[in-house]
């Protein structure tokens, strides 16, 4: 099973222009096909830096999402990079011209058909909001920074190309414990993790306004075995006597 990433890219949103959107739609997409990222990076448009990550997830054999850049502005990079990552010339897509042409007629040339120039070898990306696509290549799905594009692009290429990852989706479920510390747990939740290798197994501890802790502990998996877990992970709060509360 690869490890699933998403680059995000963008100076607007390292700046705070705009607020991503693509880390909630894609959990979005991903959850209910019992998937879940590994891993995300925020890049600016400096095309050093984005073909140099490019290169190395390339390499990594992860799929990965990318989002923006693929525009045919000057500040659009992300096609270029992509190629240059893998050292392949940058060509027409025959298919994309015909998409752009369909949707533009003559206003397609001389400047919105560079949005149909990817790295050599790759496949589109239908976009069902204007037409223009995105781009496949090496698992790198590479889409618009539009997040009401990105997002149906993203759905197709999970539909089209992964559905044989799909699995039941994972359920949480976790518990509030009053008064507690973090660090009582510890050797508890070390005994935890290896009887339970399939289990997520989180704490998060918080404080109200007036300092008291508490600790969330809980678990993610798939709906029997995390059951299971909580089980134990209740029984060990009543053996030490404490107050919990059901969170979900």
């Amino acid at each position: 099973m690869p490890a699933i990433g998403l680059i995000i890219i963008g100076d607007e949103i390292l700046s705070g222009k705009r607020q991503d959107r693509h880390l909630a739609n894609a959990n979005a997409l991903l959850q209910p096909r019992g998937l879940a990222i590994s891993w995300v990076q925020i890049l600016g448009d400096e095309p050093q830096r984005l073909q140099e990550t490019l290169r190395r997830s390339f390499a990594s054999g992860d799929i990965v999402f990318c989002f923006g850049g693929i525009g045919a502005t000057p500040d659009d990079r992300t096609r270029q990079c992509a190629a240059a990552a893998l050292d392949l010339p940058i060509e027409r897509h025959p298919e994309a011209v015909k998409e752009i042409e369909a949707q533009f007629g003559e206003d397609a040339y001389p400047q919105r058909v560079r949005m149909a120039e990817y790295p050599q070898g790759a496949d589109i990306i239908p976009n069902s909001f204007n037409r223009v696509p995105g781009f496949s290549i090496k698992q790198h799905h590479f889409m618009p920074g539009f997040p009401m594009m990105a997002q149906p692009m993203m759905e197709w290429v999970l539909d089209n190309c992964y559905q044989s990852l799909f699995t039941e989706r994972k359920v949480e479920h976790a518990v509030l414990i009053m008064d507690g510390q973090e660090s009582e747990w510890i050797e508890f939740m070390e005994k935890f993790e290896p009887n339970f290798p399939s289990l997520r197994l989180f704490s998060l501890p918080k404080i109200d306004d007036d300092g008291r802790r508490f600790i969330e502990l809980g678990v993610e998996g798939q709906a029997a075995e995390a059951e299971c877990g909580m089980l134990e992970i209740k029984a060990e709060i009543e053996r030490r006597n404490m107050q919990w509360e059901p969170l979900y």
